[in-house]
Order: structure tokens, then sequence, then C-alpha cells
């Protein structure tokens, strides 16, 4: 009775073993009706825009909430060909909602600290969501 346990556990142990192991797949996101690869800069901008940059605490893709949608900024930043990250980095004055820009002012503090490198993610994040 022992062999015939030890023996299905390695049966088993095998059959579990050699299975090939399954390459996650890439994430994908929808733009323009055709699918597309996450970049590892979107990923990082996306994560950056819903996690510690907290930005979607105040902007919705596509819905006012205490700040302008993404949609509105980089709609009002493309046509008006405005520096998206001078604003961030508190060099440029703002261009969309400025009458709320006390509020976002609020949270500069907390961009001080973000790299050139994670704010041109988060940029690109915004631009490839409003496409």
């Amino acid at each position: 009775m022992k062999n015939i346990f030890i023996a299905f556990l390695s049966i088993a142990f095998l059959a579990t073993s050699c299975q090939s192991e399954k390459k996650p797949e890439k994430e994908k996101i929808v733009i323009g009706g055709k699918k597309k690869e996450k970049s590892p800069e979107f990923v990082l901008g996306e994560k950056l825009f819903k996690g510690k940059g907290n930005c979607y605490s105040c902007h919705r893709l596509d819905k006012k909430s205490v700040g302008p949608s993404v949609n509105d900024i980089m709609k009002i930043y493309k046509e008006q060909n405005g520096d998206i990250i001078g604003f961030l980095r508190q060099k440029k004055d703002p261009i969309v909602d400025p009458d709320n820009y006390a509020v976002m002012k609020t949270n500069f503090v907390r961009l001080e600290k973000f790299s050139d490198d994670e704010l041109k993610a988060i940029e690109l994040y915004m631009n490839e969501v409003t496409k």
C-alpha cells in the first residue's frame, strides 16, 4: 500500500513538473479600435498615474471630477502645443481650467520627486489613452 502511494505521488509530481511553462501574455491596450502592446513606458505611466502620482483621484479619463478629464487635458495641450511636463514642473502656466489651479498646486509637492522619465511616462500614458 505504501509503495502504491509513493508511486502515485511520483506520477503526480512528474505530471505537474513536466508541464510547459506558459509565458505571460503581454498586456494590450485598444487604441483607435486596434489592439496595441503596452510599452514599458506606458505601463510605468499608468502605474504612476493611478498609484504614486495619485492623478486618478482627480482626473478621470472621459469625465470631469475634481479636475478636468484626461481627454479634455490632452485635447487642449495638443491644440495649443502645450508643455504638460513644464506645467507639472511648475515652469509653465496652466492652460486647462486655470481657475482650479490652486487645487492642483497642492499636488505639486508629490510631483517634485518624480524624475523626468516618470513625468514623460505619465504624459505618454495620457496621450495613448486619449487616442
